[in-house]
Parts: C-alpha cells; structure tokens; sequence
C-alpha cells in the first residue's frame, strides 16, 4: 500500500503534507484488498457482520465507506461538510491539523441502538473520527468501530476516539 500511496507537500496548506491515495484507487489489486481489510473491522472474530451501517466521512471516506458497506452489506451513510445536505440534520464542529470545520449527517441516517463502523482514510488528529463519534451519539447510535487505510501515529489521533477499536491498515 505503501508505494501506491504519494506525499504531496504544503497541500492544503504550507506545512501539511496531504496523502493521495488516487493511485492506490486506481490500482485494482491494492484498492480491492485495502477494502477488504477495511471491512474486516466490521466482522467480528468468527467472520459474522456486527455492525448495521457504515459510516463514510467527506470525502475519501465515501469512496472507501461505500464498498466497505457493500462488502457488509449494510447501509452506507455519508457525513458532509456543512450546507451539503437537505434535509433534517446533525452537525458537529470540530478541529482538524489545518483548521476548523463541522460536520453533519441526516438526523434520520442513523436510528437508536444502530451499530455504526466509522471508516477514513486517514486518522490525523481524530478531530473527524470524534467529531462523527459525537453525531452517532447524538443520534442514538453506536460506534463499534473505526477503519483507516493509515494513522498518522505523531498526531496521536487514535486518543480523542477514547474506548472506540480503530483499525489502521498502515500507521506511518
């Protein structure tokens, strides 16, 4: 994963260093089993789904979340930046590496008692992770679980998801 995975430097902004994954996408091989491993994180040990919705945030969450939750065969929801969907929402603000940003889901998406499988590309600070963690929550939900292809371990994200397992396929 690691050689189809690019450093792109002082993007967004000076000082960041992104992680396209594009060429990861466009390999076949590498994109199908990092969505396998992904949906793994959904199964429990014994290889039966536990988990009834996967959660994709904006927006390299939405091409891994969706064919993690087909691979499931759950629903997929997707979490939006704000002003992107129409109806009867959630939102949460947060903070990112860069920034600051909220968060919003349809208030419907997620019933109470729903188990929800959080899956990213990659775990930063965990400003998004938790973030998510708070709109499940606020919808009744029930976070089993987060899934990234990688963690950026320096930035200890992994600590704002508090008893939540995360799955990471690299941590660099």
């Amino acid at each position: 994963m690691h050689r189809l995975v690019k450093d792109v430097h002082d993007y967004p902004e000076p000082g960041v260093v992104f992680k396209d994954i594009t060429p990861l996408l466009a390999d076949h091989d590498g994109f199908h089993a990092s969505i396998l491993a992904l949906a793994d994180a959904g199964r429990d040990a014994s290889g039966e789904v536990v988990v009834d919705k996967v959660l994709g945030m904006e927006a390299r969450g939405f091409i891994l979340g969706a064919p993690v939750a087909l691979n499931l065969e759950t629903g997929f929801v997707p979490v939006r930046k704000a002003g992107k969907l129409p109806r009867a929402l959630l939102a949460q603000a947060y903070s990112l590496e860069y920034g600051e940003a909220t968060l919003e889901m349809h208030a419907d998406a997620v019933s109470p008692g729903d188990r929800v499988l959080l899956v990213d590309d990659v775990l930063a600070t965990g400003g998004t992770m938790a973030a998510t963690c708070r709109l499940v929550e606020a919808a009744g939900g029930v976070v089993v679980g987060a899934a990234v292809l990688m963690e950026l371990g320096s930035l200890s994200g992994r600590d704002s998801l508090g008893d939540v397992p995360c799955t990471s396929l690299a941590v660099i």
